[in-house]
């Protein structure tokens, strides 16, 4: 970008230029993974490493199962199938890297017009970082102890409780949960809650 042109943008598009932020890329089904090997490439060819920090395609371990049995072994499946996720500083030089890399039909957030996409707020980034064990020190800000949580995964999903213990380094915290009519205390992977609303 010619220096010239710092000018003429606006403070919203030179603040997301300095801050990183979550993204939503679009691309098609099945065709995540080698999308994802373009950007990279794409990354590394157009020096911009610095800008576009990380390239995600949110998949989960999940076992495998014969007639309704598990057989020990396990799969990884995408939870969102034709999304990307990127971290990165948005310029106009990354947003034209990413949206005219092969096999990426758009941004989420991009209005058109030649404005650059907004990014993901980081409360709806959160639930998806979790489920691929990223953990940012910022999310555990939103959690404190006696506040009220739903059980989004594993064996008590669907179960809410009252948080009575936070441990940021195991990523766990101890939850009071309704299990069989009893008040029972239970610790659970941070990636399997979330804030009731």
């Amino acid at each position: 970008m010619a220096e010239n042109d710092v000018d003429t943008l606006s403070e919203e598009e030179k603040k997301l230029g300095m801050e990183y932020g979550w993204y939503i890329v679009t691309t098609y089904a099945q065709h995540e993974t080698k999308t994802m090997d373009n950007l990279v490439k794409r990354r590394k060819s157009y020096g911009m490493e610095d800008l576009i920090k990380q390239i995600l395609i949110c998949e989960q371990e999940v076992p495998v199962l014969k007639d309704g049995i598990a057989t020990g072994k396990t799969k990884k499946i995408n939870l969102f199938p034709g999304y990307l996720f990127i971290e990165m500083k948005m310029t106009r030089e990354a947003w034209f890297v990413v949206r005219n890399t092969p096999g990426v039909t758009g941004i989420a957030g991009s209005s058109g017009g030649g404005t650059l996409p907004t990014p993901v707020a980081k409360e709806q980034m959160e639930p998806v970082l979790k489920r691929m064990g990223i953990f940012d020190p910022e999310m555990y800000a939103r959690y404190k102890v006696g506040a009220n949580v739903k059980v989004i995964s594993g064996p008590l999903e669907g179960t809410s409780g009252e948080i009575t213990a936070i441990d940021e380094e195991k990523h766990t915290v101890m939850v009071n949960t309704v299990f069989f009519g009893r008040v029972t205390p239970v610790e659970l992977d941070f990636s399997e809650i979330d804030l009731n609303d």
